[in-house]
């Protein structure tokens, strides 16, 4: 009786951690290369949208940036429009930015 309870519960907890894996691979990663036509800060500087060109299809994407490494760079203009990005971002309704990067290495 305990192996069979054994059994089960391994099973159980096997099933569980597969579908946790499923839910977070459901969230789809985009990836993009291309110029900044538009940079905006939130008023209290913890978040940003970048309107950033295709460079493969020519179409405009917003992406929402929230980590401060990236926020300090706009600050600083060190990232500005006109820029070209290599982006990584999920595709989560607000294209939340994962990776934000010059391409010519900054």
């Amino acid at each position: 009786m305990k192996t069979k309870l054994s059994t089960l519960m391994v099973s159980l907890a096997v099933a569980l951690s597969g579908l946790a894996y499923v839910g977070n691979a459901a969230a789809e990663e985009g990836k993009m290369v291309g110029p900044v036509t538009k940079i905006t800060l939130a008023a209290g500087g913890k978040s940003a949208t970048a309107v950033l060109k295709d460079s493969k299809t020519g179409e405009s994407v917003t992406l929402t940036i929230t980590d401060d490494l990236t926020l300090d760079k706009f600050k600083d203009k060190r990232i500005q429009e006109g820029d070209e990005i290599r982006a990584r971002f999920e595709k989560d309704g607000k294209n939340t930015s994962k990776s934000f990067k010059k391409t010519a290495g900054c």
